[in-house]
């Protein structure tokens, strides 16, 4: 009995292995669209799709076994997210992460069926992109940059680590719902704060050297860099021209003061990347995107360069330093 049982064991296991193997072998490739705001050698954009992809092996897909990844970098070029909108949902993908508001839109107009998560999109619900937080409603769903009242607070810290700025020069990007959103918030916050505004908007290089130039010759000026594409595109000038021209500036990412910059708020966008492939995960394991609920971040950072701060002459409040999660000495 012994032996009749380990001789139906032993060849049950025969047949199970290259059954196992063949399963293995016709494992459904599944394809994973990605549209990135961003040129494709901008170190930002590459750390977001790195942290994308690495979350993805966590959850067990890997490209080349069971997914494959299409990317396509928008560049800040309107002409350029219509095209590779159009061409990404013509591979016939089972979902899309779309990189901003900027890409976000002409993969909505390009596809109302293939599933997008979005990463680093402020206000979805007022920008038209859902219907709601709790039920977006459609093919699309993701996390949240943040509200647009934030834009506010830039403006208020301003203030606090610059009180002698009385103008400011607000930097936006004017093509996108964003850049709209943040400046009306900043106007409607700004007769409160004795503060009078200009606006600076980010379209190219020139423009914004020549616009910051003009408005810096003027005394006690600060900077708003609102969050956008192009600000993070063109960072580093961005620093460089405040450092010339001796200018305090706010910014909406860390990134900018680990670069130079002053001083940021603003949730984590390399955070909304990760938890992005949470979803990507979860819609190509069966569940919809009107099933998953838009999120909001889940913290906001202050980050603080005293070493930039010394530069400018300014000593950081300590009401100011002591709200810090990261100062860079």
């Amino acid at each position: 009995m012994q032996r009749r049982a380990f001789i139906t064991l032993f060849a049950g296991a025969a047949v199970a292995r290259p059954l196992a193997a063949s399963a293995q072998q016709t494992e459904r490739m599944r394809r994973i669209g990605v549209l990135m705001a961003v040129a494709a050698d901008d170190p930002e954009g590459q750390a977001r799709l790195t942290i994308f992809v690495q979350a993805l092996q966590q959850l067990g897909w890997t490209d080349g076994r069971n997914m494959r990844i299409d990317v396509r970098w928008g560049a800040v070029d309107a002409d350029r997210y219509r095209k590779y909108a159009e061409e990404l949902v013509a591979l016939a993908p089972d979902v899309i992460l779309a990189g901003s508001s900027a890409a976000l839109a002409p993969l909505q107009r390009a596809t109302r069926t293939v599933p997008i998560v979005f990463a680093g999109v402020a206000d979805p619900v007022g920008a038209g992109y859902v219907d709601s937080l709790a039920r977006p409603g459609g093919n699309v769903t993701g996390f949240a940059l943040f509200e647009y009242g934030i834009a506010g607070k830039w403006l208020e810290l301003l203030k606090q680590i610059a009180p002698a700025v009385t103008r400011a020069a607000v930097m936006r990007d004017p093509t996108i719902s964003l850049g709209i959103g943040q400046w009306a918030v900043i106007q409607a916050i700004a007769p409160s704060t004795g503060v009078d505004l200009s606006l600076v908007n980010m379209r190219d290089a020139s423009e914004i050297e020549r616009d910051i130039t003009a408005f810096a010759r003027s005394s006690n000026g600060g900077l708003i860099v609102t969050a956008g594409p192009w600000g993070t595109v063109h960072r580093e000038l961005i620093i460089t021209l405040a450092a010339r021209h001796k200018l305090p500036a706010v910014y909406f990412e860390r990134f900018f003061v680990t670069g130079g910059g002053l001083i940021s708020y603003g949730p984590h966008l390399i955070d909304q990347y990760q938890r992005a492939a949470g979803y990507v995960d979860r819609i190509l394991k069966g569940e919809k995107p009107d099933d998953l609920p838009v999120q909001a971040p889940t913290n906001y950072e202050l980050a603080i360069n005293l070493k930039t701060a010394k530069a400018l002459d300014l000593t950081v409040p300590p009401s100011v330093l002591a709200r810090a999660d990261e100062v860079i000495e």
